[in-house]
């Protein structure tokens, strides 16, 4: 038989059952449903942080109460609340020690804050952080217009203070913003210089902050109860985890930590975020996994026994076939084609179906539409070893049938 006339008979079985062809590979779209959808998600999500995560500087890390990604139940984060602050004098006494980095700055944070400016104000969801000026290298702030805080804002405790773009676009509309006094909390700062745009992480803006000295920061909101984080930015690339290795010894010494105890502080950075990303990434693959294996296998049982019922069904058929000169090759590969087309057929639509609700699923989460390549080639790949599989089996007994008892049958 000619490779076109297999194939459209292979088609034409298809077509004329429709509803038990779409049963037999239900199974089959599960499970590469399953895979792909799940692996879209992770990718997008992967691509956004992996954008994202460029929030510090190069050969930068960060110490702080908590860690940056929060794993467990409801009750885990308790033993990160019962630890104690980090303070700016343990930030002075790390500074002093550690030598071997390029800038070790401080940074303390407020959320939900409403910038004011005359008539016009934000929304309250401004961030508020007070630094040292060592912190804006070590996060990437870059100065687009004006000045940066420098030491001389924190040592007179100056009540100035940089913005975000976002703020900046807000509150001065058609007027240079450096020079002009804003109100937060009631009090009044001046605004010294704004910074370069910073740009979204899973669809929110990077540049809908305020900062000003930590100094006058800790006037302003107090020193207790609000943690403050060190970022520390080594020399260079070979001297980055020496840095780290350092940085944990000496806040072990300042912090008072018994040898053999757990630290009592994180070190966060692009690296650890990453590393944690990749564990949830690999747990929910294992998961996807399994549930698309039990899928799939119940597919391909669901394949062998259509196809046994169809050899049943098309017996006379097969007779009349090798009656008339069709070898057993021929009777073999046209059982195995029928096969194969009903698993690759589940497994398209599952793959259109997992792309299609597995970006829309990334969208929902702000993150970055993808297309996971590898996970399409590696859905193609499973589908073919499927119906080659569980077809073959079926595809021999109807190669093997004598024709003259298949003459007979009814």
């Amino acid at each position: 038989m000619r490779i076109f006339e297999v194939f459209h008979v292979a088609f034409n079985a298809l077509r004329v059952n429709k509803l038990r062809s779409f049963l037999t590979i239900l199974g089959i779209v599960v499970g590469i449903f399953s895979i792909i959808s799940i692996s879209t998600v992770i990718a997008m999500l992967q691509k956004s942080i992996e954008e994202g995560t460029s929030m510090l500087g190069q050969n930068t890390f960060q110490i702080q109460k908590f860690p940056a990604m929060q794993e467990g139940g409801p009750g885990s984060r308790d033993k990160y609340r019962n630890r104690k602050d980090l303070t700016l004098e343990e930030y002075y006494r790390l500074k002093d020690l550690l030598t071997t980095a390029e800038y070790v700055g401080a940074e303390q944070w407020n959320f939900g804050k409403t910038v004011k400016f005359g008539n016009i104000e934000t929304n309250p969801n401004v961030q508020l952080t007070g630094i040292t000026p060592e912190a804006q290298p070590n996060n990437k702030w870059v100065i687009e217009d004006g000045r940066a805080i420098n030491n001389s804002d924190v040592e007179h405790y100056s009540r100035v203070c940089v913005l975000g773009k976002d703020v900046a676009k807000k509150l001065f509309v058609s007027i240079d913003p450096v020079g002009q006094f804003i109100r937060v909390d009631g009090k009044r700062l001046q605004v010294i210089g704004v910074y370069e745009s910073q740009g979204e992480m899973f669809g929110q803006s990077r540049d809908n902050f305020a900062v000003m000295p930590i100094t006058s920061y800790q006037t302003f909101y107090g020193k207790v109860n609000n943690s403050i984080n060190i970022t520390v930015m080594s020399r260079g690339k070979d001297t980055y985890d020496q840095t780290i290795e350092s940085a944990i010894g000496y806040m072990r010494t300042i912090r008072k930590v018994p040898a053999g105890a757990d630290n009592d502080f994180e070190i966060f950075s692009n690296e650890s975020v990453m590393q944690t990303i990749n564990g949830i990434k690999q747990g929910a693959e294992i998961g996807a996994l399994v549930i698309a294996a039990i899928a799939l296998l119940a597919a391909g049982i669901g394949i062998m026994n259509i196809m046994l019922v169809s050899v049943t069904e098309r017996t006379r058929e097969i007779g009349i076939r090798k009656a008339i000169g069709a070898q057993k090759k021929n009777i073999l590969f046209q059982f195995l084609i029928e096969a194969v087309v009903l698993s690759i057929s589940g497994g398209i639509i599952g793959i259109i179906f997992g792309i299609g609700i597995g970006n829309l699923a990334g969208l929902l989460l702000k993150a970055t539409p993808t297309f996971p390549f590898m996970s399409v080639l590696t859905g193609v790949v499973v589908c073919l070893g499927i119906g080659i599989t569980f077809g073959t089996y079926p595809a021999y007994k109807a190669a093997n049938l004598d024709p003259i008892e298949a003459l007979r049958y009814e």
